[in-house]
């Protein structure tokens, strides 16, 4: 039966719109329609990403990340072991490849401890014990709170908990396609009148402000993240995760090692500039926007050095002789018959400041009459999601 009208609309049964409505219903509230668009949750970056718990090691202490990541990260764990789902609680190694990344290992190391991480600085011997086939240069970090999840197990959890409450309903192959007046949605399936207005869209997150005039000077320029597996017959394994130290100037952590909670070793992800906001082939996904998105591309690439950084070295890791010598610095042994194909590939939808032409690199949340729009839900939003929608529930709604 079609809904007319809702409470509460939330566009996006994402990590982010699904975790505000479990809020949202502890807090007392109800008549919440979550819309999605398409036929199937996880099909986007809540379902395609590593399932990496993050424990607060790479955020400015004074951000929103920062503050949400490890309160997300203790609540998430705490969920997965109330419902039964899959979890590995085995932390991770951040690694040097050069004696030139030793301070900002060390800078890592002084923003965890003010965000309230465990980590602790080891040495070879102690990397050997904890990944024995981890390289680094004179020492790393371990970070003990660091976690694994199936966030599509999550996403299927969370949506079994919405719909039994019977407080939410959830629309899917549904499309919003504008806004009419200060309290009507219109979808593809008809209208929908609304009190408030929950913006969790991920990668169209900028295309849903649009339609209320909120954050129109932003743009978003999707990476694409490649994966690859690392073969069953490789002569090693990897225990739990192993990163390297990330350039902190940009938003991107680098090709790592990741044990998922199934037992497969994922490598990856890559940070290519894609040309769709859903482009995970090589061309599929790309339509009209890809054009534009070109352009933007250009334009950023003239104007800052930090993505043209990005631009030229990632999308060489297409070649899987590329991409082996990028993970091959974090181990002492591999071949490139290690690596195999995987199937996972994930889209980063980043965020633009186009005054500036500078990435955003915080989480947004910009209220704007009854709307509320989560904007740049990057990682680690999987992470930080049960604790943003604690803050943005008590403080908006």
């Amino acid at each position: 039966m079609p809904i007319d009208r809702a409470e509460i609309l939330i566009v996006g049964a994402g990590i982010i719109g699904l975790t505000i409505a479990r809020e949202l219903v502890n807090k007392g509230h109800g008549d919440i329609v979550i819309i999605e668009k398409e036929t199937d949750l996880g099909r986007h970056a809540s379902g395609r990403n590593s399932g990496v718990l993050h424990a607060g090691i790479y955020y400015s202490p004074d951000s929103l990340k920062a503050k949400s990541c490890l309160n997300g990260n203790f609540l998430m764990r705490a969920y997965c072991k109330e419902k039964g789902l899959p979890l590995l609680e085995n932390g991770k190694v951040i690694v040097t490849r050069t004696p030139e990344e030793l301070p900002v290992l060390d800078e890592l190391y002084t923003r965890a401890t003010a965000n309230g991480a465990k980590v602790e600085m080891i040495d070879e011997k102690q990397l050997a014990g904890l990944e024995p086939n981890a390289r680094t240069v004179e020492r790393a970090l371990y970070s003990h709170y660091t976690a694994v999840v199936d966030p599509k197990a999550v996403l299927k959890s969370l949506k079994h908990d919405l719909e039994e409450s019977g407080k939410v309903k959830i629309i899917l192959d549904c499309h919003l396609t504008g806004i009419k007046g200060s309290g009507t949605a219109q979808t593809s399936k008809g209208e929908i009148g609304f009190n408030r207005f929950v913006n969790a869209a991920g990668a169209h997150c900028d295309k849903v402000a649009g339609h209320f005039g909120v954050a129109t000077n932003y743009r978003l320029i999707p990476f694409k993240g490649v994966y690859r597996l690392l073969s069953k017959s490789a002569p090693f394994t990897v225990n739990s995760s192993i990163y390297p130290v990330p350039d902190i100037r940009n938003p991107f952590l680098g090709v790592h090692f990741t044990r998922s909670v199934h037992g497969d070793v994922y490598v990856g992800p890559t940070a290519i500039p894609a040309f769709g906001r859903e482009n995970y082939g090589i061309l599929a996904g790309i339509d009209a926007e890809g054009f534009a998105i070109a352009f933007e591309d250009l334009v950023l690439f003239m104007a800052n050095a930090k993505f043209r950084s990005v631009a030229l070295s990632e999308p060489v890791k297409y070649i899987p002789s590329c991409f082996f010598k990028d993970a091959a610095r974090l181990v002492k042994e591999i071949a490139p018959a290690d690596l195999v194909a995987a199937t996972k590939v994930g889209i980063r939808p980043q965020l633009v400041d186009w005054n500036t032409k500078e990435m955003v690199m915080d989480f947004m949340v910009v209220a704007d009459g009854p709307a509320l729009h989560v904007l740049n839900p990057i990682s680690p939003a999987f992470t930080s999601s049960m604790d943003l929608a604690q803050g943005m529930v008590a403080k908006y709604f």
